[in-house]
Parts: structure tokens; C-alpha cells; sequence
């Protein structure tokens, strides 16, 4: 191979050769390539949420440009690369609204209590004259919202149209529509329903801990479609069970896929395969900005979603 040579970095993404191919960029599998083959790889192309260590980026010695389909980069060691002049992006919000919209759809699923009303229906429970338990209204509780990126603005957005009471809290203060709260705590305080949409990095793993977990209680909710490594999955699963915590919507997990067996017990909990991120509509935009910001990159060009600093 002579020309510059984009590496695809996991199974998952053998599915986007034909497309790098089609852009006339080289591709090269990473579970294939040769130790010859390694000096000229220019790119990665990467799904964010697996590692990528700096033991492996240093055996590529003309990798410029980490290109992340997916919007998180947890997985990669970007303070590594700054420092060893790579390049990292990512697909800037442009699954947002469907992010958003998966969040919601957890919301008042888990909130509505609707998965167990189907299984009633569908196994032949439902009886004429059973007093089936109401379930509390939406309108007027306060949803919090842990990060008010992209993401976090369009989960508000639609909070705002189910007359939900709407506040958020991030490491850094900007300008918004609705008021930051001074602490992450102070948010569990004040919220009917946690809404977890920040950015995972090093620093905050497990930054919803049994405190902020607890301080959200035992007649709220927490939703997650940020990454699981941002709840400490082990004490929200027991607040579940104790009855200290009284519903989660979950998108994400400490390991994925999660065993089956750690939440056949759990009430209360509404449980999707990290799905939220992946749409018809979305995905290929987020594959065709990947596309984008490799071809600048190799032409010298100003990138299209570099990371922020």
C-alpha cells in the first residue's frame, strides 16, 4: 500500500470500507494490519467508546488525525495526542435531536410505567375491573440535566413542551434558558428526574455516585444516554432494589452488552442496548463528517468537529 492508509479501528466499522473506498481514501482493518503496514496509516477512524491506548497509537508513527464517527471520545487518550501533534474529532452534534428524543422516550416510558402495562396486556393479565396503579403526572416536576451540551439543549427543549420545570449542571457555566444550579448535588436535590447527557472523560467516572443518587430518591428518576461509565452502576442497581431510588431509564452501561441475569430483579428500571445514538437519519451524516474531516486532514485543510481544547 503506498497511499496514505485511513485504519478502521473495530469490527463494527468494517461496515463503512465501501464508503472511505467510494471517497478514494485507502482503508486498512486494524485487527489485519500487517507490522509493516503500520508506518503508513495517517488516520484512525474510531468508534469513541473503545480504548485506543498510547502504547498502540505510539507504533503508528505517522498518524495524524483520530476520526470518531461517534460523538463521544472517551475512549481516546486526547491530552496523548495533543501532546504528539495527532489530531482527535468526532460527529459534533448530529445525533442530538435523536439522542434527545430516545432520552424522552425513556422518560415517560420508565416515569409511565408503560413496559409493564405491555407485558400485562400481552400475557393475558389485564382483567375488567382490576384497579391497575396510577401513576403520577409529568407536569410541574423539575428534570435536571447533567450537561447542557447539544444533547442536554435539545432534552430541554422537549422537557419544556411537557411542562416540566427545567434546571442543569455542568463543570462550566454558559449561557442558557434555564438556570444552572450551583453543584451537581444541588441538582439531585432539586430533581423529580436526572438526566444524564455529559461528556465522559477520566475525571468524572462515577460522578453519579450513591450520593447523587440518593439525593435524587426514592420517588425519582434517573435517565442515562451519555455513557455508563458516568454511574456507579453497582449502588444505582441497589437503590433500585431498596426501593431508594424509584425508576431509571438506561441507555448505557458499565459493560456492554450488560448481563441479563444483573437486572432480571430490578424494578423499575426501563432498559435499552445503546441505541439512542443510532438512526437512519443521523448515522450517515455522522459517517460522511468522519469522511470529511479525513480528507481535510489529508489535504491540509482546516478540520470540520475538532474537539474543543
Amino acid at each position: 500500500m503506498s497511499d496514505p492508509v485511513v485504519l478502521i479501528s473495530v469490527p463494527m466499522l468494517g461496515v463503512l470500507e465501501p464508503r472511505f473506498a467510494a471517497a478514494g481514501l485507502t482503508t486498512a482493518r486494524a485487527w489485519d494490519l500487517a507490522d509493516a503496514e503500520g508506518p503508513q496509516v495517517r488516520a484512525i477512524v474510531h468508534a469513541g467508546e473503545f480504548a485506543l491506548t498510547p502504547e498502540y497509537l505510539a507504533g503508528l508513527p505517522a498518524l495524524g488525525l483520530i476520526a470518531c464517527v461517534s460523538v463521544g471520545y472517551d475512549g481516546v487518550p486526547v491530552e496523548w495526542c495533543r501532546a504528539n501533534g495527532i489530531e482527535v474529532t468526532h460527529a459534533e452534534g448530529l445525533n442530538a435531536e435523536d439522542v434527545a428524543d430516545h432520552a424522552i422516550g425513556l422518560l415517560i416510558a420508565a416515569w409511565r410505567n408503560i413496559p409493564a402495562w405491555d407485558r400485562t396486556v400481552r400475557d393475558g393479565r389485564w382483567r375488567q375491573g382490576d384497579r391497575m396503579a396510577p401513576q403520577p403526572s409529568l407536569g410541574g416536576r423539575t428534570l435536571g440535566i447533567v450537561g447542557l451540551g447539544h444533547i442536554g439543549a435539545a432534552v430541554a427543549r422537549r422537557a419544556d413542551a411537557l411542562r416540566l420545570n427545567v434546571c442543569w449542571w455542568g463543570p462550566r457555566s454558559k449561557a442558557a434558558a434555564w438556570p444552572r444550579a450551583e453543584s451537581l448535588l444541588e441538582l439531585a436535590q432539586a430533581s423529580d428526574i436526572l438526566v444524564v447527557a455529559c461528556r465522559a472523560e477520566p475525571s468524572n467516572r462515577g460522578m453519579i455516585s450513591r450520593e447523587i443518587i440518593e439525593a435524587v430518591g426514592s420517588a425519582g428518576m434517573i435517565v442515562n444516554v451519555a455513557r455508563g461509565s458516568l454511574i456507579d452502576e453497582d449502588a444505582l442497581v441497589a437503590a433500585l432494589r431498596d426501593g431508594r431510588l424509584w425508576r431509571a431509564g438506561l441507555d448505557v452501561f458499565a459493560t456492554e452488552p450488560t448481563p441479563a441475569e444483573r437486572w432480571a430483579d430490578i424494578p423499575g428500571a426501563v432498559l435499552t442496548a445503546h441505541t439512542a445514538r443510532s438512526s437512519s437519519d443521523a448515522i450517515p451524516l455522522m459517517v460522511a463528517q468522519a469522511i470529511d474531516n479525513v480528507q481535510r486532514f489529508l489535504a491540509g485543510d482546516p478540520l470540520a468537529s475538532p474537539i474543543a481544547a
